[in-house]
Parts: C-alpha cells; sequence; structure tokens
C-alpha cells in the first residue's frame, strides 16, 4: 500500500546540496565537542567514575548524531510539477508538502552566517495558510536564484489565470 507521505516516484526529484551534511558535522563538532568536554570534567571533578560515564554516553550521543545527519541530508528533496512544488524531507518522520504556484505570495530567500560561511542558501515558500508554507534548505546560491525565479514566474502565471 502507498503512504500518503511516500513522495511520488514518477519525477526528477531534486536534492540539495552536500554541503548542507558537512555545514551540520562542523556545527555539530564545534559546539558538541566542546560542550560534552567542559560537561564531563564539571562532573568528574564531582566523581570521576560518574564523568567519565557522562563523556562515553555523551560521545555515544553525539556519534548517533552524527548518523542522524546524514540520514536527514539525504532526505531532503523538491521537484518542480506542472501545477504545484512537492518539498520532502525528514528521516524519522517524514513531511510532504505540497505548495501550488497559484497558492504562493512569497519566495524568501535567505541564508544565516553559518550557512554563508559553507555557501548555502534557503528558499522559503509563503502562501495564504501558514499550514503550507515551505522551505528547501542547502542550495547554493545559483541554485536558488533559478528556484527563486521559476516560483515567482509560475506563481504570477498561475495567479493571473485565477
Amino acid at each position: 500500500m502507498l503512504s500518503p507521505f511516500a513522495p511520488p516516484e514518477d519525477h526528477d526529484w531534486q536534492r540539495v546540496s552536500p554541503r548542507l551534511a558537512r555545514m551540520r558535522h562542523t556545527v555539530l563538532l564545534v559546539v558538541g565537542l566542546p560542550v560534552l568536554a567542559a560537561v564531563s570534567v564539571v562532573v568528574g571533578w564531582a566523581s570521576v567514575p560518574i564523568g567519565v560515564a557522562v563523556a562515553v554516553v555523551g560521545l555515544l550521543v553525539l556519534i548517533a548524531i552524527w548518523a542522524s545527519i546524514g540520514r536527514n541530508f539525504r532526505s531532503w528533496g523538491y521537484v518542480e510539477r506542472a501545477d504545484d512544488l512537492l518539498v520532502t524531507h525528514g528521516a524519522l518522520f517524514k513531511k510532504l508538502t505540497v505548495v501550488p504556484y497559484g497558492r504562493m505570495q512569497l519566495v524568501d530567500v535567505e541564508a544565516g552566517p553559518i550557512e554563508r560561511s559553507f555557501g548555502l542558501v534557503n528558499v522559503k515558500l509563503h502562501t495564504a495558510a501558514a499550514t503550507t508554507d515551505a522551505k528547501v534548505c542547502g542550495l547554493t546560491p545559483d541554485s536558488a536564484t533559478a528556484l527563486r525565479d521559476r516560483l515567482t514566474e509560475l506563481g504570477e502565471a498561475h495567479a493571473s489565470g485565477l
């Protein structure tokens, strides 16, 4: 039986840049390891065995997060169809968002300082209903610009037909 969350297989799905996974792995290492070390040292001052246990459990958690970043990265994708845009993501909790071009009100291109340092941009689509807003993360600036232009053009063409 076909799941309602399964993305249609009959289209050419676009994937996000591998830089997204590299950025998230780097943030995990830069933030996660120092926090784990600090917590382990502080707890270790009170009790060395508990400090070691915290360090071991913390490392296992970091390894699990590292693996989940790769799975989550591979789950991101989008496809432009004739009347709508499909966006899917989520390794554990799958989400498929369908955004009709005629319902789009605004297309944002945004990037924070960390994303910019990795050469990444996000495209966010706003619709009349907030629940159908969609975001495509981890695009290169060129692909984000091209997607924004196509979506804006398709949105205007479909809105004029209403």
